[in-house]
């Protein structure tokens, strides 16, 4: 059995050397005990003392804080000499719900997206829904990009604002991914090539899978190569700036037109990234590495 099979049959309930996952969400599912993790999340610093703990969360009876706070002691905070401090499990639950995880359900309006479809030179429109930004053009429908996005990203940002944001973490998230990381848990991550494509209208993409967790993201194969030492020096030396133009500006990520595959088993494909009247030719394994690289004119 393949470990991302055996991740999607591991049930969350099963626990043996642990705190139940079960116990663990009734712990934190407590007004004063959230208003403890808060407390901390804003104390400058750490550890708390017990009696700064309880002034700040505002509980008068000490017994009653004691019993709550005893409460998170183990799996989200700990005790040292010098007071309370968070674990990591208490810092992901505030994060959580900073991020609006849990509690947050936001509504953006369509907007104008910076940059022009690859296939028809159309406006690209933005829109956000189930956590989720997409970029489609507006006159012929292809999806530019279709990447998680928490909600608590939106707070206090404008539309310009959070393309950046969002271009600068979709480019993050699927680094870790392709080098074998987990975002979300830290597992190992096993890269695919696939020719399922939905929701991207390309030949084949990529997808990077968490055996642990299951954790999947799914790109066009370009993504991958906006951190390759051979397309930065290419590009970075003709005055491309790569780092600072976001990834759906490139015709050799999010369009079909630079890849050609060569082979399907296994794998090898190739990318032509264009600049002017020269262009770098990239050959990638099944793993999406890089065996090959040469610079030519366009024919």
């Amino acid at each position: 059995m393949s470990d991302s099979v055996s991740a999607r049959k591991r049930s969350i309930l099963d626990c043996e050397e642990c705190l139940s996952p079960a116990e663990a969400f009734s712990i934190v599912a407590d007004e004063t005990r959230l208003a403890i993790l808060e407390a901390l999340w804003e104390s400058d610093d750490r550890p708390v003392p017990f009696s700064e703990l309880r002034r700040r969360v505002g509980v008068d009876d000490s017994a009653r804080f004691n019993y709550h706070l005893g409460k998170l002691r183990g799996q989200f905070v700990k005790k040292t000499d010098d007071g309370y401090d968070f674990r990591l499990a208490g810092e992901k639950v505030v994060r959580a719900v900073l991020a609006g995880t849990f509690n947050e359900d936001p509504v953006v309006e369509p907007f104008v997206a910076s940059g022009s479809c690859v296939a028809c030179d159309g406006d690209l429109i933005a829109t956000y829904q189930d956590e989720r930004l997409t970029l489609t053009c507006d006159a012929c429908g292809r999806i530019h990009a279709h990447e998680e996005f928490p909600p608590g990203g939106l707070d206090g940002r404008s539309p310009d604002d959070l393309l950046s944001a969002f271009d600068q973490r979709v480019r993050h998230l699927h680094c870790l991914a392709a080098d074998g990381v987990c975002p979300e848990c830290g597992g190992t991550t096993e890269t695919l090539l696939s020719s399922e494509t939905a929701p991207f209208d390309l030949d084949v993409v990529v997808s990077h899978r968490c055996s642990q967790c299951a954790y999947t993201v799914v790109s066009p194969i370009g993504l991958v190569l906006l951190d390759e030492s051979a397309v930065l020096s290419f590009l970075s030396a003709r005055g491309d700036d790569v780092c600072g133009t976001p990834f759906w500006h490139f015709p050799w990520v999010v369009g079909d037109d630079a890849l050609t595959v060569v082979d399907s088993d296994p794998w090898r494909i190739e990318v032509e990234i264009r600049h002017d009247d020269e262009v770098l030719t990239v050959e990638l394994d099944e793993a999406l590495r890089c065996v090959d690289s040469s610079v030519g004119n366009v024919s």
